[in-house]
């Protein structure tokens, strides 16, 4: 197993030193890029936005993705030899119980958010049987969830090596592979003469109509925030460029590669949503363009009409429902993990200390099991899947928008409590640069939680109070939680032996 324990010292009689294992820079660059793209899941929500989707991208990219990577580059580069990344890093800002609120609140969203990337890994199944009618059956897609969450549970309880090899091949083969299929595809579309998707679009929305004719809209069709709504799904896309920070103590150097895993993370999925989304607008009219299947749609609408078969799209589907499952695995092995270490500071109570012989952290992995059922029980009630989708996206939304709040708090205060502090990567240009940086962020996620809680204009979302009430709840009580766990705190919940830095608590504790 992967490992932060000091290096034991030599056994005698001359034996040999046991090797430590290391995650390479390249692994752990994939392994933070998976998180970000989860799947393809959200290309067809930013192709629904058709040309418009590129000030969607360039807001999320510019004044979202960028500001978090450079800001988590800074704080992993210099607490990189301590496990725990959002609790020590608030923490260490504004106190440990501000901290344990930040990766309590990473860790709930997560929860929150694991049965809509399952749902993806549903439709892509469906469609890797032949069964794409599947993919909006309700009773189907909860009962998918489920399983499937049990099965990446399982694995992540093998050990954190073995959840990143998965991971890994994971993101290269279920979502690389089929990324640069559907660009290839498009390519092809467009170059044997076939009418781009996005030149049918005669909505308003995403389109100029002038004397008949139709042109692509550049900027976004303001009506009012209800239009603009998707930019908080979109930007959530874009999350989790510090949600591996955890494993920064498995690098060699931890202090100069974490600063170069953000930016490879940071590039590549920048360049796998951008080409991805345009591949699917310029393949699908926009009326066919579902949020849902749409990926699977544009993969057979190409297939179908260049080689007139339609086989490829299962093999493609099996890749894409491993990559999804995949990265799903990515998000159960990184918060979780940072919630564990916590307990050496007694916030977390005895039963959630556990971890297996692997150093696991088998009982809070088994509590996520328990809540991803309970949720995923709205399939069960509601018809419309994509419905239940968007609200369950929105509720995660509303609760990664607080932790990144912190995130960019921390980093201003901690050049002024802490401006001595080594730091592998610093943004440039002093206070103002951190400044400019995390004001830019904080700004562009406070916009973003106030979308949150505007119904959707593109999806029946039905009674729109109903919907503001659901997402105000979740917000409420999973923000309050950690507040209350923390006040009644007790002095027996502190392990007995306090775990080394940048370890967990052993299989061993009570």
């Amino acid at each position: 197993m992967l490992t932060t324990r000091p290096s034991p010292p030599a056994p005698p009689h001359g034996g040999a030193r046991p090797h430590k294992k290391y995650l390479t820079v390249s692994t752990l660059g994939l392994m933070t890029a998976a998180s970000i793209v989860t799947s393809l899941r959200g290309l067809p929500m930013m192709a629904k936005e058709e040309m418009t989707m590129f000030a969607y991208i360039g807001f999320s990219t510019l004044l979202f993705l960028v500001p978090a990577g450079l800001v988590a580059a800074e704080l992993g580069g210099a607490f990189g030899h301590r496990a725990g990344g959002l609790y020590v890093w608030v923490g260490e800002a504004f106190g440990k119980p501000t901290g344990f609120v930040a990766i309590f609140l990473t860790w709930v969203q997560n929860i929150v958010w694991y049965p809509t990337g399952l749902t993806f890994a549903a439709t892509a199944a469906a469609f890797a049987i032949g069964r794409p009618d599947l993919a909006a059956n309700n009773v189907y897609v909860g009962l998918f969830i489920v399983v499937a969450f049990c099965l990446c549970t399982g694995a992540a309880l093998v050990s954190t090596h073995f959840a990143s090899k998965v991971t890994k091949y994971g993101f290269l083969l279920g979502t690389v592979v089929p990324g640069v299929v559907l660009i290839a595809l498009c390519l092809a579309w467009l170059v044997t003469g076939h009418a781009a998707g996005w030149s049918t679009a005669t909505d308003h929305a995403v389109a100029v109509v002038s004397h008949g004719h139709s042109g692509p809209r550049w900027l976004p069709y303001l009506t009012g925030l209800s239009s603009l709504s998707f930019l908080a799904g979109i930007l959530l896309n874009f999350a989790g460029v510090e949600s591996q920070a955890v494993h920064a103590t498995e690098l060699k150097d931890a202090k100069r590669g974490y600063p170069v895993v953000i930016m490879v993370a940071a590039g590549l999925s920048f360049a796998i949503f951008t080409l991805g989304a345009l591949a699917v607008a310029g393949i699908l009219p926009y009326e066919d363009i579902d949020i849902n299947t749409g990926v699977f749609d544009a993969l057979t609408h190409a297939t179908t009409g260049l080689v007139h078969v339609g086989w490829p799209v299962q093999v493609l589907a099996v890749l894409i429902c491993y990559g999804a499952l995949g990265g799903v695995l990515a998000w159960i092995t990184g918060p979780s993990r940072g919630v564990l270490a916590t307990a050496r500071d007694g916030l977390l109570p005895p039963f959630m200390q556990k971890t297996n012989k692997a150093g696991v952290q088998k009982n809070i992995l088994l509590v996520q099991v328990v809540v991803v059922a309970a949720l995923s029980s709205l399939y069960l009630v509601v018809d419309n899947v994509s419905t239940v989708f968007f609200l369950i996206s929105a509720m995660a939304v509303s609760l990664y928008i607080i932790v990144y709040m912190l995130l960019y708090a921390s980093a201003v205060r901690l050049r002024y409590t802490q401006p001595d502090l080594p730091r592998a990567f610093r943004i440039p240009g002093g206070k103002p640069g951190i400044w400019l940086v995390g004001g830019l962020g904080f700004l562009a996620v406070a916009f973003a939680f106030v979308l949150a809680f505007v119904p959707p204009a593109q999806l029946p979302i039905g009674s729109p109070g109903l919907y503001v009430g659901l997402v105000a709840a979740g917000a409420v009580i999973f923000s309050s939680a950690p507040l209350i766990l923390e006040r009644f705190k007790k002095p027996s919940w502190m392990p007995k032996e306090a775990a080394p830095e940048g370890e967990g608590v052993s299989a061993d504790s009570p």
